[in-house]
Formats: structure tokens, C-alpha cells, sequence
């Protein structure tokens, strides 16, 4: 492993981040007072930090298609750590995450800091849950979710689990939004295992990390962005969940035999 590489690489990122933290904090105190949970300036900071760490890294993105205008929510499969800067870098969104990241050393105070949705997967929440969709959807947050549930090797894409989309066939919600699919496909450098960017399992984070700053020529990852679907064309929250996984698979098979 080049440690010399992981060094000049891991500083400066770190530099970024510590410094888009304390910008967002601090421009925070003005925009919380004006406009509550509206967030008209900081996520420019999230997005412009996402950038720079991908392109200290050496990772490029390729895009496909455009993310809607539509008030509504993105879904997307999870294959990696990564997913968190390769999608906050190209577009404003709030990811919707597990509560128990708020509490997890850095991370949580990163996901805090830019505006993550924080559920407990329970069905006894729900209307809480859609609750919180509401207001920030109304507020005219785009929200991001992995309806896997977990992340995977980067070369399948596992059924979407339906619970979350629920919440879109609120009577509030149901004539107002749309979703959006999108395909997350990674493509491993050259002479590197297919799964070189896949974080699953059992993996730790640590390790997984280090292998990709100590890489010297990076790979790619393609996002493409499918045609957003008004969530009232749909019965229920089966078959909307069906039709935006059969986009994410078809964008996903379709990048990854063009490698």
C-alpha cells in the first residue's frame, strides 16, 4: 500500500471537510433564524466540498440524463461510501438515513450538519415518518434514499425494499411529488476487480478507504438519471417501488456492459 499517496491525499480532504464544516455551521446561525429548515445557501458549501474530495481523489463522473426540477425524492442503488459525495456533488439532496448514524463518531456530525433525514425503520413510526417527509418536502427538499436497504458489490442491484414509499401515497404527498430513479454504476480501474469501489458486508470502512486513496489511477463512476414518475400514475407503493427498480436495473446492466 503507497502510503506516501494516502497521506497527500487524506490531508487536503481533510482540510476540506473541516473547513466546509465550520463554513456550513457558521452560515447556518444566519440561515436557520431567516428561513428555518429551508436551506437556500449551505448545500452550495456541501456540494462545492463534494467536488474537491472527488477530485483530489482522481474519481471521475460521468452523467447521464438530468435530475428533475419536480418536488419529490431520488432513490438509487448503494454500492459504496462513496455514494455520499458522488451524489451530494451534482445535485442538492437530503439523504434519508438510519437514526442510529446521527451518533456515529464524524459521520454523524457530517450527516447533521447537511440536513440528513434521521427515521427509525419501523412501522409503527410511519406517520411520524411521513410527517417529516411532509415538511420537508413542502419546504422544497429533494430527498435521496437506497431502497436496498444495504449496499452491495457494485456489479448487481438487490430488490427494493417498499416501506419508505408509503409515505409519498399520503393524501398531502400523493398529488404533489414525483420520484426519480437513478443508477449508480462504478467501473474499477484498470487491471482492479470489478467490485473494487463495492463496500458490503462485513467490510470496514477503514480499510476500504485507505485501498482507494492508495490507488494511483482511479476509475469512474457513471451516474444516469432516468425520467421522473409522478407518484399518483402508480396503486400503490408496490408497483411504484417495481417500476423505479426496473429503471435503476436497466441503467445499471446497461453501463456496466459497456466497460
Amino acid at each position: 500500500m503507497d502510503w506516501l499517496r494516502i497521506v497527500f491525499r487524506s490531508l487536503p480532504i481533510v482540510l476540506v471537510l473541516l473547513c466546509g464544516l465550520t463554513l456550513s455551521l457558521l452560515l447556518r446561525l444566519i440561515e436557520r433564524p431567516l428561513f428555518g429548515i429551508a436551506r437556500p445557501w449551505t448545500p452550495e458549501i456541501t456540494k462545492a466540498v463534494c467536488r474537491t474530495v472527488l477530485r483530489i481523489m482522481g474519481l471521475r463522473v460521468r452523467v447521464e440524463g438530468r435530475p428533475s426540477e419536480r418536488r419529490g425524492a431520488v432513490v438509487a442503488n448503494h454500492s459504496s461510501w462513496l455514494d455520499i459525495f458522488v451524489l451530494n456533488s451534482r445535485k442538492t439532496v437530503y439523504f434519508v438515513s438510519k437514526s442510529e448514524v446521527a451518533g456515529w463518531p464524524g459521520i454523524g456530525l457530517l450527516a447533521r450538519a447537511t440536513g440528513t433525514v434521521f427515521i427509525n425503520r419501523n412501522r409503527r413510526e410511519a406517520a411520524q415518518q411521513t410527517k417529516v417527509f411532509q415538511n420537508r418536502l413542502m419546504q422544497g427538499h429533494r430527498l435521496m434514499f437506497f431502497p436496498e436497504g444495504t449496499s452491495t458489490d457494485g456489479l448487481r442491484v438487490l430488490p427494493f425494499k417498499t416501506t419508505l414509499f408509503e409515505a409519498f401515497f399520503d393524501a398531502k404527498l400523493l398529488h404533489e411529488v414525483s420520484l426519480q430513479a437513478l443508477s449508480v454504476v462504478y467501473h474499477a480501474p484498470e487491471g482492479r476487480d470489478r467490485r473494487f469501489y463495492g463496500w458490503w458486508g462485513d467490510m470496514d470502512f477503514a480499510p476500504s478507504m485507505l485501498r482507494l486513496l492508495a490507488q494511483r489511477r482511479q476509475g469512474f463512476v457513471d451516474l444516469i438519471y432516468h425520467p421522473a414518475v409522478a407518484v399518483d400514475d402508480f396503486a400503490n407503493r408496490k408497483s411504484l417501488a417495481r417500476h423505479l427498480e426496473q429503471q435503476v436495473r436497466e441503467g445499471h446492466a446497461r453501463a456496466l456492459s459497456k466497460a
